[in-house]
């Protein structure tokens, strides 16, 4: 675990000019924007379906890394999303989550590869942890129990990094990305985390005309949210520019409430009605802010604003879910 005496520091710069560079999940939001934005940096990106290798499959996974060899891997699979899911099918998200990670790390420690980036979450914090959340605060105090499953095992996977770095000498790093949301995410109301579930909800509002839409919750617990863009650059950054044991956050550095969240969305989407809010659905943490000073330090910080990034994932949303929707 990190102590405050710990500091990431910067690194001689790894080039990934001419390497081959495999990001695990590309076909999610973190993954396909990981691919957009390593599109600039004259790298060959390789990629792998489900439909060629199971992640959850140790044989598939240094079968595909033996043939393929790359120098780079990106680990972006996972399992994800909101409290519900969470709640319901805890096995699927602690087992696949687990086993994923595993899996890759030890692929990529046998196949020799030059660098690993393992994504983990913020949620791997304490629930009452002091804000915002510094990266020593791993490992202080009880989960919070609505996303705990997933938690532990993006914790295991922070920790698979740092016990290959410690006896073989692998250069595996790890960074932990505040809520996201932009092109790609998921908009299924069962599965879905709170930003998008809430666009989904306020459009659909504003197109069937209703006067009210209903929120799980009070409305005051308060979110961090970084553009899925922004992390992919970030991401690029940290594995260019940062060698270290550190778990690293990254953030926007601000907050808001879950309420302030849908009146933000309500005024991109054009929706004039009322909020209803469930008190008797959880809340989850009532607060989740992380503090990006080591991030900024090395020399990175994000660009997009919320409401920019709203306008922009609402305009993927329509042109990509409701037009399929319409359209089928």
């Amino acid at each position: 675990m990190a102590t405050v005496a710990e500091t990431a520091a910067p690194s001689s710069p790894f080039s990934l000019e001419g390497r081959r560079v495999w990001v695990a999940g590309h076909r999610g939001m973190v993954g396909s924007a990981i691919v957009r934005r390593l599109g600039r940096e004259g790298c060959t990106v390789l990629t792998a379906g489900r439909d060629r290798v199971d992640l959850r499959r140790q044989a598939e996974v240094e079968a595909w890394m033996d043939a393929e060899r790359p120098d780079v891997v990106v680990v972006a699979a996972a399992r994800v999303g909101g409290i519900l899911a969470n709640s319901t099918r805890p096995a699927e998200f602690l087992y696949d989550n687990l086993v994923i990670e595993a899996n890759v790390i030890h692929a990529a420690w046998k196949a020799g590869v030059s660098k690993l980036l393992f994504l983990g979450s913020s949620c791997i914090y304490p629930r009452l942890a002091p804000q915002p959340i510094t990266e020593d605060a791993l490992l202080t105090g009880p989960l919070e129990p609505t996303n705990q499953w997933y938690a532990i095992a993006k914790i295991a996977g922070i920790k698979l990094c740092q016990s290959y770095r410690q006896q073989y000498g692998c250069d595996f790093i790890s960074l932990m990305p505040t809520n996201l949301y932009g092109p790609g995410d998921n908009f299924d109301l069962t599965s879905s985390h709170v930003l998008p579930a809430l666009m989904a909800k306020i459009d659909r509002a504003k197109r069937e005309g209703l006067e009210a839409v209903e929120i799980w919750g009070s409305g005051q617990p308060r979110r961090e949210f970084l553009h899925v863009d922004d992390l992919a650059d970030a991401s690029v950054f940290l594995l260019q520019n940062y060698s270290g044991d550190v778990p690293l956050n990254v953030g926007v550095g601000s907050d808001v409430t879950i309420r302030e969240l849908a009146e933000l969305i309500a005024d991109v989407v054009g929706f004039t009605g009322r909020f209803v809010y469930d008190t008797s659905k959880p809340d989850g943490t009532p607060r989740k802010l992380l503090d990006v000073g080591q991030l900024a330090g090395l020399g990175w910080s994000a660009r997009i604003g919320l409401r920019d990034g709203v306008e922009n994932a609402y305009v993927w949303y329509r042109e990509h879910v409701l037009r399929a929707a319409t359209s089928s």
